[in-house]
């Protein structure tokens, strides 16, 4: 939907989410390609799968995307991002207006291991204060999107660093 020729009035994607989910990734909100596709990280020069294949040793850029899904609930990973809807035009978090938080008081009871929330950079970090009131322990990565120019193996290293793919972190 179009407001006034101005930016679209978008919503966004369910969780990747089960009981069994220790380790919550959360992003800011599905890039166009995301949406089309109707999955997270679709935008194919996007890192996400491709990081997380390497720190979960699993070939998730090769998968289709249920078996994408079912490889990290495996892992003990789920994925959200923080705004469920929002006014945008183009892809950049800095285009953002008017967003309206997913309804996250239901974690609790929908994800019962959940211990940590990390999150896709650092729009989606700004949210990270409420995750640590709520007992979350939290950490902010570097961004897997195409925008944020950090290399790939510093984004590796950065988010090997928070746990992510150990037995013990995820």
């Amino acid at each position: 939907m179009i407001t006034g020729g101005g930016p679209a009035l978008l919503h966004g994607l369910p969780p990747i989410l089960d009981a069994g989910v220790r380790s919550l990734i959360l992003g800011s909100f599905p890039s166009p390609a995301s949406l089309a596709a109707a999955h997270y990280y679709a935008h194919r020069q996007n890192q996400f799968w491709r990081l997380l294949g390497a720190l979960l040793v699993e070939p998730l850029p090769e998968l289709d995307y249920a078996d994408k899904q079912r490889r990290l609930l495996k892992h003990g990973i789920g994925v959200w991002d923080v705004y469920r809807q929002c006014l945008r035009e183009g892809a950049l978090d800095a285009a953002i207006q008017s967003p309206v938080l997913n309804d996250f008081s239901g974690l609790r009871r929908d994800a019962p291991a959940l211990q940590r929330v990390c999150f896709n950079g650092q729009t989606a970090g700004r949210c990270a204060g409420w995750f640590q009131q709520q007992g979350y322990e939290t950490c902010i990565l570097p961004s897997t999107s195409p925008a944020y120019t950090l290399a790939f193996e510093r984004k590796l290293a950065l988010w090997r660093a928070a746990g992510l793919g150990t037995p013990s972190g995820n």
